[in-house]
């Protein structure tokens, strides 16, 4: 499974499940691929997604890995109080992204 794939799926979900999506998509430069953004905004992760709750989720397949940038946003993001974190193929697989998508507010502290 691609993270494009992953993604569409997860998007998918969320929307069935009441959520609004939010995702900054690269464009190609003739620097190579690049997304618009200002200060610190290397490595904000993928998805966010707004229900009752926000969740901000970076998506990793295969063995890609976190870069520092999608580290460190995603522990400053949890250490404000943001469900931040990761989702993989086999998150999507098992159900447990689902899951996170139908937890209500009150179950997600």
């Amino acid at each position: 499974m691609t993270e494009r794939a992953l993604q569409d799926a997860i998007v998918a979900a969320a929307r069935l499940l009441g959520w609004r999506v939010a995702h900054f998509r690269p464009a190609w430069t003739e620097k190579g691929w690049r997304t618009a953004g200002s200060y610190d905004a290397q490595g904000w992760p993928d998805l966010c997604l707004v229900r009752e709750r926000l969740l901000v989720r970076e998506l990793k397949c295969g063995r890609n890995r976190l870069s520092e940038e999608q580290s460190t946003w995603l522990e400053a993001l949890s250490a404000a109080g943001v469900d931040a974190g990761v989702w993989t193929e086999r998150d999507w697989t098992s159900g447990l992204v689902e899951a996170e998508l139908r937890r209500e507010r009150a179950q997600a502290a």
